[in-house]
């Protein structure tokens, strides 16, 4: 079952803590050296902090249990937070370049360089840290909004070495140039986990099969159980739903097996599946294996 006990809760409220403290740090670096490489990192905290929000609330409405009116649950709300998150980076890439125009075309210079480095740093460390411990917990609990933000705060810690790296060159040639062209720079390079972010988000809205591998590992368990029992099994249908797996499939058994016995069978299938594939549910259709309409539904519209 997937772990819909609060624990990914807390992960997201780490990124909201992180979002604070680098907003404060980075602000704080801004504000010593005036450097627009420095205020758009600023404003790309700014831009986590709410993606966490919005990674909370999502994770929490994927948690609220199934209803009348939402049977299958809300898994997909995961989709909506990866996807905004997606298009917030893209965002935030359009503020690095807004702020930094200006500065190509009359250049300022910085104050306090080692200073603000240093600050920015610490900010970058905290967002590293915390990336790679939500990218690890959105694969292990299979959590498309938590993988999301993790990738989201990796871009701020590309963000910030851009930026620091440019602050060092200013520093040790004088060309104030390269200020605002290294944070033009990194919101191009951004942009393209953003577009990632949003394309495998309206992938999974679209109920995209389980992975390739899940799904031959699966097969391998069908032509296990053909040879041992002389059955038939297809119509196997697949998709995800931000940490649920949906698989279906028809279960063709001799003529003369009692009820009692084909469903045995499925249920023993169905919970090697569970086993081999994690948070899925299953479900499966009787039919007798020599009757000529068991195999006219193979796919799954009937004409």
């Amino acid at each position: 079952m997937p772990a819909f006990d609060g624990k990914l809760e807390r992960y997201a409220w780490l990124s909201i803590a992180a979002a604070f403290a680098t907003i404060g740090i980075k602000t704080a670096a801004w504000y010593v050296t005036g450097s627009v490489g420095l205020l758009s990192d600023a404003l790309e905290s700014v831009v986590n902090l709410a993606a966490a929000v919005l990674a909370l609330s999502m994770l929490r409405l994927a948690a609220a249990p199934p209803d009348d009116a939402h049977p299958y649950g809300r898994f997909k709300a995961e989709y909506f937070a990866s996807g905004i998150e997606g298009a917030l980076i893209v965002f935030a890439a359009g503020t690095i370049a807004f702020a930094a125009v200006p500065r190509l075309i009359a250049p300022q210079p910085i104050e306090a360089a080692g200073f603000g480095i240093a600050l920015s740093v610490v900010a970058s460390i905290i967002n590293l840290a915390v990336s790679i411990t939500l990218v690890g917990a959105g694969r292990r609990e299979h959590s498309i909004a938590l993988e999301a933000d993790g990738r989201h705060l990796m871009t701020d810690v590309w963000t910030t070495a851009g930026v620091v790296i440019g602050i060092a060159l200013v520093w040790f040639t004088g060309w104030l140039i390269l200020d605002p062209l290294i944070a033009l720079a990194v919101a191009v390079h951004i942009v393209w986990t953003g577009v990632g972010l949003m394309r495998r988000s309206f992938s999974g809205l679209l109920d995209a099969a389980i992975a390739p591998e899940e799904r031959a590992e699966m097969e391998k368990i069908f032509a296990e159980y053909r040879r041992r029992y002389g059955i038939e099994i297809h119509a196997v249908l697949t998709r995800q739903a931000g940490a649920r797996r949906f698989i279906s499939f028809h279960l063709l058994v001799p003529d003369q097996w009692p009820v009692a016995q084909a469903h045995q069978l499925s249920e023993e299938i169905e919970e090697r599946i569970r086993m081999l594939v994690p948070n899925a549910i299953t479900f499966t259709h009787l039919e007798p294996i020599s009757h000529p309409s068991s195999y006219d539904d193979i796919k799954l519209e009937r004409w």
